[in-house]
């Protein structure tokens, strides 16, 4: 009926014979959508094709772009749709690298031209099933702090973000039309030679997306600045890419045992979190710890958005005293498990889809279990007074983090007394 009503000539019976004949043909396995590359031209396989020449219209013989008749113009609805739900759902792979740590920058070229063929051995692996369209790797995937020293670690491993590597990665997110969260890379900023990050990248076929710098180091064996030392404004201390295939955002590894680095990227808009991490035994993904599950999970549920969760596969020859579990998982926006790796060492690839029309409908209809519309921001008067110091202008060392972290454990044994707790919720006692 719709096909009819929009048709441009009156409808004779052989009309509405032909045009009914034709949508019923649209419903049947052979009208498939047929894809090429990711992110390049979708076409749709002209279901009207089989009609003879002479039964075309004139603009349809001579090919010119006007949509003549009501059956193109479902053709082009049907092809625009499909593209449009094809961006929302998609799939996610989790890929878990076992690099032995670098000593010097000029080894991590071979680590990134690995993990390029990774995404590339992924996405046309896996190509006549779904459309794998995220990738996220471990942190230390291209170098780990094994320098105890910032000047060390500046020397031999740190590199400015972005760089080189990174054209590698957009290059092969253009071609592909994917999205990659890099490992992280021990940065050097540029307007700081006494301070190093832990950085990862988003990189996408229009370029760089976001770039996040771990917020919560692994103190006090981690030297990396927060950028909470440097006096970085928290409104960017997590950024949320909003792209083509939903809203994504990012944390390191220890930055998850904290609920409110999460809590904050969920308002922050973010519908996809990804964990770039480097867990370790016994807190990784085996029993009875398995830290990594239960936070991953956690953090999905308390937030309604996906968790992809790349964790290092590397053993404890390379990073020694510690090991890795591997375990990467990709968790659902209810805190269901999709897809998991086998605990153990070694380079693994776990998929699982990724449905951004169904989360946002769920945050749309939801009235119970919306813990971020519940949120009684007022009575949680702990954030309001500061409890671990920032390094500031002093250099970041292993033990100048032990003394930070004393200043901490007595800033946070400090109870607060009624009239303050009143005071910085705003308001009297009811």
């Amino acid at each position: 009926a719709r096909l009819l009503a929009h048709s441009r000539r009156p409808a004779s019976s052989l009309d509405r014979a032909r045009l009914l004949a034709h949508s019923q043909e649209l419903l049947q396995p052979k009208a498939r959508i047929a894809s090429h590359r990711i992110g390049k031209t979708r076409s749709v396989k002209n279901c009207f094709s089989r009609r003879p020449a002479s039964s075309r219209t004139g603009l349809e013989r001579h090919g010119q772009s006007r949509i003549a008749t009501a059956e193109d113009r479902f053709r082009v609805a049907q092809k625009k749709y499909t593209v449009e739900i094809r961006k929302m759902r998609y799939h996610a792979a989790a890929i878990q690298t076992a690099f032995d740590c670098p000593r010097d920058r000029s080894e991590i070229g071979a680590r990134v031209d690995r993990m390029c063929e990774m995404v590339e051995q992924t996405y046309s692996g896996y190509e006549p099933f779904f459309d794998v369209r995220l990738f996220a790797f471990p942190e230390f995937a291209h170098a780990a702090p094994v320098y105890a020293t910032v000047a060390e670690l500046r020397k031999h491993l740190a590199v400015p973000v972005p760089n080189e590597h990174i054209d590698k990665y957009l290059k092969l997110c253009q071609k592909l039309g994917v999205f990659i969260q890099t490992g992280t890379f021990i940065e050097a900023p540029a307007d700081r030679d006494d301070v190093v990050y832990n950085t990862t990248v988003l990189c996408g076929p229009g370029g760089v997306r976001s770039i996040y710098r771990k917020v919560n180091p692994w103190i006090p064996w981690e030297v990396h600045a927060s950028p909470h030392d440097v006096g970085a404004d928290p409104a960017t201390m997590f950024p949320v890419a909003q792209t083509e295939i939903g809203n994504i955002g990012c944390a390191i590894c220890y930055d998850w045992l904290f609920p409110e680095a999460t809590r904050q990227l969920a308002f922050n808009g973010a519908e996809v979190a990804v964990r770039v991490s480097a867990y370790m035994d016994p807190w990784g993904a085996t029993p009875p710890m398995d830290w990594w599950t239960l936070f991953n999970r956690a953090r999905a549920a308390e937030n309604t958005m996906f968790v992809v969760a790349a964790n290092q596969g590397a053993q404890m020859t390379g990073y020694p005293p510690f090991s890795w579990p591997g375990g990467s998982m990709i968790v659902d926006f209810d805190g269901r498990i999709l897809a998991q790796a086998d605990p153990g060492p070694g380079e693994k690839v776990v998929v699982a889809p990724i449905d951004i029309g169904a989360l946002r409908a769920e945050r749309e209809r939801r009235r119970g279990h919306d813990m971020r519309a519940h949120l009684r921001t007022e009575a949680y008067t702990y954030l309001n007074a500061p409890i671990f110091p920032p390094a500031g202008k002093t250099l970041i060392d292993i033990d100048g983090n032990n003394r930070r972290i004393q200043e901490g454990r007595r800033a946070a044994k400090k109870p607060q007394t009624p009239n303050q707790a009143g005071n910085q919720a705003g308001g009297k006692g009811g």
